[in-house]
């Protein structure tokens, strides 16, 4: 509750009051975070249809495409090239499903455009650092060409949702 500099303060309001803070979430010797299953832990289930999306759900698909892409990082070996390569592309990777998300929550349709646009352009950047890694680590070019497939359908999607 937000209250003037000229107001009373509230005897139920204790301004240095502490929260209990939660436990940290630990990971395993594997880089794995909470779940041993690979399930996702942090996924909305819609009440109702027992975790069944519509095929067509471009949030999940963005968000899916973001931990393939996370999940591919960590098998790139680490070196200065690669940490640059690896740092920009899970940055544009998961950029992308973020910007959708805020996409969707526009007041305006200039304001939807605008946003979209973002998401265009990186899906194009994750295109080209994913070509990048492809050169940098001959054997993950079978990886990195499936999620470049991905990603272009993904350029494809925004570009036709600008568009129109």
């Amino acid at each position: 509750m937000k209250r003037s500099k000229h107001q009373a303060p509230n005897a139920r309001e204790t301004p240095n009051a502490k929260r209990p803070i939660p436990p940290p979430v630990v990971n395993d010797l594997n880089g794995n975070w909470g779940a041993h299953d690979n399930s996702l832990v942090l996924k909305d289930e819609e009440a109702g249809t027992s975790g069944q999306r519509h095929p067509f759900d471009l949030e999940e698909r963005t968000a899916v495409f973001g931990e393939r892409l996370v999940g591919f990082s960590k098998r790139i070996p680490r070196n200065p090239i690669n940490d640059r390569l690896v740092d920009q592309l899970v940055g544009a990777g998961t950029s992308l499903g973020a910007n959708y998300c805020e996409a969707n929550d526009c007041v305006s349709q200039k304001d939807f455009r605008f946003t979209i646009k973002r998401c265009l352009k990186e899906a194009k950047e994750t295109r080209f650092f994913l070509r990048m890694v492809a050169v940098s680590e001959p054997d993950l070019k079978g990886d990195a060409r499936d999620l470049y497939r991905e990603a272009t359908e993904l350029v494809r999607i925004f570009a036709s949702m600008y568009r129109k």
